[in-house]
């Protein structure tokens, strides 16, 4: 007689049996071959129910979660810091060549311009940095994320500032500048130190 294989004893442990099992069922009552090999089935599985439940010896996600952050903020930067930095440019240039007959503007057109230069500088040298590639702790990493926070925070106010009158927007751009340029330079400092701390 055929004696019932592997996968027709795993169906006949299942709760919810098919109709057409009765004569494999009936097969099994009479079969001390298949009830043994039945019986050895149920043991491997009481055996794998018994394993202990594997976890992780570190929780990683916290780390992966901050750099995933960090990438969607820098993305985000680049995508509409550019455009902003263009905008910017633009807009003082304009104001440059507008009011260089007074020399309080002429002033403050220039600061401003130095601002913007060196802001796109920083810009460069972070684009550049690659800091995916650097290993940084979980204190860098913050402290970078809340800079980065800060600076779209600026980034943000830069183009409400273009929609103020000519006198108030010049000032307002020109503080702005200046707050992006210190935060921007601090963030190059905490990649730089960092990366120099761990020797890469």
């Amino acid at each position: 007689m055929t004696h019932l294989d592997l996968e027709l004893l795993v169906r006949l442990r299942e709760p919810g049996r098919e109709p057409g099992l009765a004569e494999a069922e009936q097969h099994l009552a009479q079969c001390a071959a298949c009830r043994a090999e039945a019986d050895q089935l149920d043991q491997r599985v009481a055996r794998l129910k018994a394993l202990p439940t594997l976890k992780p010896s570190r929780d990683e996600w916290p780390v992966v979660h901050s750099r995933l952050r960090a990438e969607v903020r820098r993305r985000r930067a680049r995508k509409f810091g550019g455009a902003g930095l263009a905008l910017a440019a633009s807009v003082a240039l304009l104001l440059f060549f507008r009011d260089a007959s007074t020399p309080a503007t002429l002033t403050a057109s220039t600061a401003l311009s130095e601002a913007m230069t060196r802001s796109g500088q920083l810009e460069q040298m972070l684009q550049s940095y690659d800091a995916d590639r650097r290993m940084t702790d979980g204190h860098t990493a913050g402290v970078a994320g809340a800079l980065e926070d800060r600076i779209a925070r600026i980034d943000r106010e830069l183009e409400m500032a273009q929609l103020r009158s000519a006198r108030e927007r010049d000032a307002a751009l020109l503080d702005l500048y200046r707050e992006r340029v210190g935060l921007l330079d601090a963030l190059v400092d905490v990649h730089l130190t960092r990366a120099s701390n761990v020797g890469l």
